[in-house]
């Protein structure tokens, strides 16, 4: 299990990851969205705001009751994705990452990544 201090780290370095994708190219595929992450085996979430092309406000939060994107792993996982040694796909694929969202939010979270 991944430390609290290393996610935090993570998630602030997926952020900045984030900014370094085409301005106009988020614009495009990123809608005004909240967004969750949730680490199961840490009792961890971060929410964030998607806007204008910008994931802002992100910060430690109590889960809400229905973000428009909710994403739930376990700590090692957020880790091992981040790292490059697991694709966000096969780990949704295989259970690993829990992501609810609507189908449209699917799309062009895909079409982004």
């Amino acid at each position: 299990m991944a430390s609290e201090d290393e996610c935090r780290e993570t998630v602030r370095e997926l952020v900045e990851k984030l900014q370094n994708v085409d301005h106009e190219k988020r614009k495009k595929h990123l809608p005004e969205r909240t967004l969750e992450l949730t680490l199961l085996d840490l009792d961890l979430s971060f929410c964030g705001t998607l806007h204008d092309g910008e994931l802002v406000d992100v910060q430690e939060c109590e889960p809400e009751e229905k973000p428009n994107i909710r994403l739930t792993m376990d700590s090692d996982i957020l880790i091992a994705m981040h790292e490059g040694r697991l694709n966000f796909a096969h780990a949704w694929a295989t259970g690993r990452v829990h992501l609810d969202a609507g189908i449209r939010d699917l799309l062009r979270l895909r079409s982004l990544l």
